[in-house]
């Protein structure tokens, strides 16, 4: 196995440790005499720790996209969360989806014992898109317009408390009916549609409220990993005709209506609803989101409002999403992987 790369198997990973990452190199990176000749130098060999919940590890860390990284030298650890991580490795590159303070903390600690680590991403950058108060606010700040097109957010509200509030604050931030409610803290992807003004007491805050903007029922999910971009459809909610708005009332609750739906990619769909926003438009959004977030790894919701041509709007900002339902995401993320080394 000249000149093959380490890789340790899902069950080698649980507590695996300096020792075993130097075993695994040993054994596998060691150059053979064959053929007259010597075997070429071997692969460094790339160790990714990642501390990730049971579900995203089962999503992400899919059996070709881990065949794949053992063939171009990427070996992915599972970092022990009961041990300290300073004692772990060594890593190349910390790669991370937990909430909590304590967390932030040990990560934060970490990287400042070894700024040479690549942390994905900053646990203080996250933390921008975790709240939707300022989640969008750097979309907002950017107010990007050319030739291709116009980005911006929809009107919104935030409210912490005392629901029978919100009607009064709604008419007074010049809201229209109807209205998007999503839980402050993005941890959920639930949200509710209000039709009427009654209805909103009925709402549980601390929300964000968005002005619900018809779109032709389609969303587009831009997935960003470093400088690459991929575009997906997704089925969203369906437009609201002002004669339905007159005639409805009620919230209506959706507990995850992008991911719920079948992808929209290859539905018969009316074809300006299903073009895809301009690559040149989507390139200078994700460089300067990029920047101003300080995040590598994230999606933007995107939608176009229904019967324009070039006006978006970014609704939700994700970071790590579902990779797993991004198409070649494997090639897309071990390049990034071997990309973020390699510059170093």
């Amino acid at each position: 196995m000249g000149g093959e790369v380490a890789y340790l198997t899902v069950g080698e990973k649980e507590g695996c440790d300096e020792g075993k990452i130097a075993a695994a190199e040993r054994k596998y990176s060691a150059p053979s005499v064959g053929g007259g000749g010597l075997a070429p130098p071997p692969k460094k060999v790339v160790v990714v720790g990642y501390a990730l919940t049971s579900k995203k590890v089962k999503s992400f860390l899919q059996p070709k996209f881990e065949r794949l990284a053992r063939n171009k030298g990427i070996l992915f650890v599972a970092i022990d969360q009961s041990k300290p991580l300073s004692e772990q490795g060594p890593f190349d590159i910390v790669l991370h989806k937990l909430s909590g303070k304590e967390w932030r903390r040990v990560l934060e600690d970490y990287w400042n014992e070894h700024p040479e680590v690549t942390v994905l991403d900053p646990p203080r950058a996250i933390q921008q898109v975790h709240n939707r108060q300022s989640m969008l606010q750097d979309v907002a700040d950017l107010n990007l317009s050319d030739r291709y097109g116009k980005v911006g957010v929809p009107k919104q509200l935030v409210i912490k408390k005392d629901p029978s509030s919100i009607p009064g604050a709604v008419s007074k931030a010049g809201l229209r009916l109807p209205i998007v409610a999503k839980p402050l803290v993005a941890k959920s992807h639930e949200l509710s549609l209000a039709y009427d003004e009654f209805s909103l007491q009925k709402l549980e805050p601390p929300l964000v409220l968005q002005e619900f903007i018809n779109h032709g029922g389609v969303l587009f999910k831009v997935y960003i990993v470093g400088e690459a971009i991929k575009v997906v459809r997704r089925y969203s909610l369906p437009d609201v005709s002002k004669y339905e708005l007159s005639k409805s009332a009620g919230v209506y609750h959706f507990p995850r209506v992008s991911c719920a739906a079948a992808s929209a990619d290859e539905a018969d769909l009316d074809p300006h609803v299903a073009e895809l926003p301009p690559r040149p438009l989507l390139e200078r959004l994700a460089k300067e989101l990029r920047r101003r977030l300080g995040l590598r790894l994230f999606n933007l919701d995107i939608i176009r409002e229904h019967g324009t041509r070039d006006n978006y709007y970014v609704i939700d900002i994700n970071y790590f999403p579902g990779y797993g339902k991004m198409p070649e995401y494997e090639h897309i993320f071990t390049d990034f992987l071997l990309s973020l080394v390699e510059s170093k």
